[in-house]
């Protein structure tokens, strides 16, 4: 590939472009970082590291979250390991920041090159819970989804103080009674991020704010904006390299067709994401209103990503996903990753968000 090839594919991206915008800030040196992690999960960490000091103070609700969102999706254009990475760091230095702000949980440590995870997720069969103890709180049980458990030094993780309420504890993942799961991680897409179970025996945690805090906190929604900000940045990776295709030849009809397709779901879902850090910044994506405004935004970029892979394959043809391997597996990567979004499930969940805030009044 070549400079221009590269400049192309894995260059600055923004929310809202502008022709203006051609290297005038330091994105252009994100994405040169972001560029050359290319699968090294070390390389990873050490960039997902600069950025949090780089981006102190900038997380959602700060003023500048479409500055946050348009680094997180230069970084996934780039390379969607090092996305995947630096978002969880990110996302979980706004959450001790918030959760000092908000004055519910102790002051924790969250530099001196500690990299951070946050393992939330649930699964069917697994089960940690969280009880006080004389000398504090220990975890005990087992957390599914726990990505790159065994190179992190610390992590978020949420378990069950009771059978229904649940609270979220930082943790050192070095200490004794963490068990990784070695061999589970079988996915060709983000396969350098090992994202199986980990096995908790008595480790000690912190709790950080109350039970419930982590979820109904505004900064919930707002993280899983960031999440899909990067989700559109591994799209326009794609929708970079039919670009680079249909210019170096004469495109014929259909692929003409193909490229203003992939344009207008990867246009709206930019515009989407401004308009949602706009409105985080602006306090009004709080509540009911920032959970339907999360929803509408994450449905919208996983399904522009979807119809990306779908279009360009059609697109391009089988060339270069035989022969490219940063194509090829930016696209792997992006099949797995935007599997976050849970498809029909969350659709039915906006759904019911929908009825629930106005009955009678339609929403559009």
């Amino acid at each position: 590939m070549s400079e221009s090839d590269t400049e192309i594919t894995s260059g600055p991206v923004r929310l809202v472009r502008s022709p203006l915008d051609k290297g005038e800030d330091d994105l252009g040196v994100v994405a040169d970082r972001a560029f050359q992690v290319n699968g090294d999960t070390r390389a990873a960490l050490r960039l997902a590291l600069t950025l949090g000091v780089r981006l102190d103070g900038a997380g959602p609700g700060s003023g500048r979250t479409e500055r946050l969102f348009d680094t997180l999706a230069t970084v996934a254009a780039a390379d969607l390991t090092a996305a995947r990475v630096v978002e969880a760091h990110l996302d979980a230095l706004s959450i001790l920041e918030q959760a000092a702000e908000s004055g519910p949980g102790s002051h924790v440590d969250s530099g001196n090159g500690r990299t951070w995870g946050v393992f939330a997720a649930e699964g069917r069969g697994t089960r940690l819970e969280a009880r006080q103890t004389e000398s504090g709180w220990r975890l005990d049980g087992v957390k599914p989804w726990c990505s790159l458990a065994g190179e992190l030094s610390h992590a978020l993780v949420t378990a069950h103080t009771s059978e229904t309420t649940r609270r979220l504890f930082a943790v050192d993942l070095r200490v004794p009674g963490i068990t990784v799961s070695e061999g589970s991680w079988v996915a060709r897409g983000l396969a350098a991020l090992p994202s199986g179970p980990v096995d908790f025996r008595g480790v000690p945690a912190e709790p950080i704010g109350a039970d419930g805090w982590y979820l109904e906190r505004p900064g919930f929604a707002w993280g899983g904006i960031g999440v899909a900000a990067c989700w559109w940045g591994g799209t326009v990776g794609i929708a970079r390299r039919v670009y680079r295709d249909a210019g170096e030849r004469t495109p014929d009809q259909v692929g003409l067709a193909h490229l203003g397709a992939i344009d207008v779901l990867v246009t709206a879902s930019g515009q989407a994401l401004a308009s949602a850090a706009c409105a985080i910044d602006d306090g009004t994506a709080t509540g009911a209103h920032g959970a339907v405004r999360a929803a509408r935004v994450r449905g919208l970029v996983a399904r522009t990503a979807e119809f990306v892979i779908e279009r360009a394959g059609h697109a391009l043809g089988p060339q270069p996903l035989a022969f490219d391997a940063r194509h090829a597996q930016r696209v792997a990567d992006l099949q797995l990753y935007v599997r976050q979004h849970h498809a029909e499930r969350d659709e039915a969940r906006l759904g019911a968000l929908l009825l629930d805030g106005a009955r009678g009044i339609a929403p559009w």
